[in-house]
């Protein structure tokens, strides 16, 4: 698979790595992608496909089982994969050949744009580790990986935080002291930045308009769940904060709670006192809130498939109030972003893992913003987990309002950005 100029993809997950190679050419064909999964459990296991100049399937792993116990060891595997023979032919002429490598990072601060690492961004990211915990040192893991073995590669940081440095102050500002806000760099940044910036950009193709005229709710459900609105192509405001804590539960964060709620966990007093909020340090409550909540902590799975046919097939109590209450949550912020788009959304738009396969989900959704006028058509519904499409509506032919799916590729954006700014 011989090519002169590489694009290489790494997108760092908390148990996960996923990798995609790409042409540098400005329509970026895709030559390679996979993940590695199950990073830091007992089993990891290897998703491969290889694809022929014309698109088709060259070479397709489905759950291999591997031994990568960690970040690094999984970016070494997969880059022996690339430097290999495979048959009777090697994946590629040269690691030399990749140009540049992107690494997804979670929380970039302040930075509008990607920056090249050096040292110094280096450390500003290794500063900022501790507003993402579950992330963005696992991102640099894999970054101090590729500056070691691939030398003549530049090394490009893409920030989950870019895309909503639009947001106004008003917004992104804390009912707290000014001067503590301005030394300590706190405010709302926002993240799933890449995910949103494809999903505005092909759903703007998709509903025949120009980008900077583009007013959608935008819905990145998985894992990690956020919601985002989208006016004007930009950013207007999205419901993770600070942190990815901040906003919809995920499969282990805890999403929005009352701050002092942390102070009463441990406590046999429904009554809080200082005495019993000093026993709970601040290390503690941020495990807890980040590993040790959400979906997880009420059904004992992080997976909401499981949980959905649990809560709807199975009358599990516990899985329904699980999904009745995600469903609630992402409804509420579909009302509230609706009022921050004044009533000018053209779509609602689902993606993520579970947004782009929770069929019961988007209907449970779609049927509590019913409305604001959103409809869903059931059969489409159903249907569109059989679809290749990047973009899959699934309202009423004619429909006023769209609702559509976007199957969001956080690698592809990367390399279309690098295209885009030159780097």
């Amino acid at each position: 698979m011989a090519a002169s100029k590489l694009i290489l993809c790494l997108n760092a997950g908390s148990s996960s790595v996923k990798f995609a190679l790409f042409k540098y050419e400005p329509s970026t064909p895709l030559l390679l992608e996979g993940a590695i999964n199950g990073i830091t459990a007992d089993k990891q296991f290897l998703d491969f496909k290889s694809y022929t100049p014309d698109g088709s399937t060259l070479e397709s792993i489905k759950k291999q089982e591997i031994e990568t116990p960690d970040h690094e060891s999984a970016f070494k595997y997969f880059m022996h994969r690339l430097d290999s023979q495979q048959g009777d032919k090697r994946m590629l002429d040269s690691l030399a050949d990749i140009y540049v490598a992107c690494h997804r990072v979670v929380h970039g601060g302040a930075n509008p744009r990607p920056l090249v690492i050096d040292d110094s961004v280096d450390h500003e990211l290794e500063m900022l580790s501790d507003l993402a915990p579950l992330h963005n040192q696992r991102a640099l893991d894999i970054v101090h990986s590729c500056r070691a073995h691939l030398k003549s590669a530049k090394n490009v940081a893409f920030f989950d935080s870019s895309f909503h440095m639009s947001i106004l102050p008003p917004i992104y500002t804390f009912p707290i002291s000014l001067d503590v806000q301005k030394r300590h760099q706190l405010r709302k940044y926002g993240f799933h930045g890449l995910s949103y910036a494809f999903i505005a950009s092909e759903s703007a193709k998709f509903l025949g308009v120009d980008g900077s005229d583009l007013n959608v709710i935008a819905l990145h459900l998985g894992s990690g769940a956020s919601a985002c609105a989208i006016g004007s192509g930009k950013s207007v405001n999205t419901s993770m904060g600070l942190t990815p804590l901040e906003g919809l539960p995920g499969a282990t964060r805890s999403g929005s709670i009352d701050p002092s709620l942390i102070f009463h966990y441990h406590s046999n007093s429904s009554r809080m006192s200082a005495s019993l909020s000093k026993e709970l340090k601040l290390t503690v409550a941020e495990e807890i809130l980040n590993k040790e909540s959400g979906w997880k902590s009420l059904t004992g799975t992080t997976d909401f498939g499981e949980i959905t046919e649990r809560a709807l097939g199975q009358g599990d109590e516990v899985c329904k109030l699980a999904f009745d209450m995600f469903v609630n949550r992402v409804a509420m912020y579909v009302g509230q972003y609706w009022v921050a788009l004044k009533g000018g959304a053209s779509a609602l738009v689902f993606a993520g893992g579970i947004g782009e396969r929770g069929a019961e989900l988007r209907k449970a959704v779609v049927d509590e913003v019913a409305c604001l006028g959103f409809e869903l058509d059931e059969e489409r519904n159903k249907a569109a987990a059989g679809s290749d499409a990047v973009v899959v509506e699934i309202s009423p032919e004619g429909a006023r309002l769209k609702v559509l799916i976007v199957h969001t590729d956080e690698q592809k954006e990367m390399a279309k950005e690098v295209l885009d700014q030159d780097l």
